[in-house]
């Protein structure tokens, strides 16, 4: 009877989730599988409480599809166009990281907030990425860092648009008809088998996904299946392109997970919060256009491209953007994954670290007093 109970808060999700996916795909609202999901579960579970619940293995398994598809863009070539650029990539990098940083401990005096939930809340690593960390790192509000993060995503992808075709940056809409997917990502090559390939990279990354939660890594179920795509992709194989029925599986099982992590009694100070979200964002965005213009100083790089590649809003749709636009989308798809590789691997394991440490150290001074 249990059972059956649970199977029936899963159906209610998953529709839920599905009618959301819907609504906001006919109304072209950005990223409408994962937000439309998301916004619908929300309502939902808060109007009718123990009737909404989801399966971690499903969460897990559409973050596993979102990896493999960002690793799918990590070739050869861009490899040796990640280290061309190296010194920049890593410099405005390490610079948007210490803004974000800085922005954190400013909105912690203004709310009076937590440190680690202004730091989740601001850093632009990547909106389930942060938040699947935020979930597993104790003393950090998950509803307000998620809110911090939709709120920032939806800031730049309003916000970039709208910067790009104004008279600052002049940009025009092109007219090349190239698909996005010979440029973003890797194709079957000739010779070799699409079933043994898609066997072997699905095998790859549900075995480093399980490697990566054996050593404790964080976000497991993203790092472990886009290291090993990655690697496969290096070693000279081509992951199948998967079909867009599976991504849009993929991020409606994210959507519906993200849905289900609101808490509205956490969420206190919601105008104040939101405001100086939405404040953090329009100041993220500056500093971007600030170091967009340096990058661009030297003249090998438009500003355009220089603008798109250093845009924290995701490198999905700063890739499209590039694309229907005169801008370079091998050189902003090479700075986009350097910051996303960047943050899982350097930042999102140093902040879980400096996380841990002092939470040590505020359980050390509670039991000492």
């Amino acid at each position: 009877m249990r059972w059956l109970r649970a199977q029936h808060r899963l159906f209610i999700t998953l529709i839920t989730s599905i009618a959301g996916g819907c609504v906001f795909y006919f109304l072209h609202i950005p990223l409408p599988w994962i937000l439309g999901p998301m916004t619908f579960v929300l309502l939902g579970s808060t109007r009718f409480k123990n009737r909404f619940a989801w399966n971690k293995s499903l969460q897990n398994a559409g973050m596993m599809i979102i990896a493999y598809t960002m690793g799918l863009s990590f070739t050869a070539t861009v490899l040796h166009e990640i280290s061309r650029h190296l010194p920049k990539m890593l410099l405005m990098t390490v610079i948007l990281v210490v803004f974000s940083v800085a922005l954190a401990a400013i909105l912690t005096r203004l709310t009076g907030g937590d440190f680690l939930t202004m730091l989740m809340g601001t850093v632009p690593g990547g909106l389930s990425q942060v938040v699947l960390l935020a979930q597993e790192t104790k003393g950090v509000n998950v509803t307000i860092v998620t809110v911090m993060q939709v709120m920032r995503l939806m800031t730049i992808i309003v916000m970039v648009p709208l910067l790009l075709f104004s008279p600052i940056v002049g940009a025009k809409h092109s007219n090349t008809l190239a698909p996005l997917a010979g440029e973003m990502g890797a194709t079957t090559a000739a010779g070799q088998s699409i079933l043994i390939n898609a066997a072997l990279f699905a095998l790859v990354c549900v075995l480093f996904a399980w490697g990566a939660g054996k050593l404790k890594l964080p976000t497991a179920p993203l790092l472990g299946p886009l290291f090993g795509t990655a690697l496969l992709q290096i070693l000279g194989l081509s992951g199948p392109e998967l079909p867009p029925i599976v991504l849009i599986a993929a991020q409606i099982c994210i959507g519906a997970f993200l849905g289900l992590l609101f808490k509205p009694a956490e969420f206190t100070n919601r105008f104040k919060t939101l405001a100086l979200a939405l404040a953090s964002s329009l100041l993220l965005i500056l500093g971007t256009y600030l170091q967009s213009l340096i990058l661009s100083a030297d003249e090998s790089m438009s500003l355009l491209t220089a603008l798109l590649s250093l845009a924290p809003g995701g490198m999905d749709q700063m890739s499209i953007i590039a694309h229907e636009t005169e801008a370079d989308v091998s050189i902003v798809v090479v700075y986009q994954l350097f910051r996303l590789l960047f943050m899982f691997f350097v930042v999102i394991p140093l902040l879980k670290l400096v996380v841990d440490r002092l939470q040590n150290k505020n359980r050390q001074s509670r039991a000492g007093s």
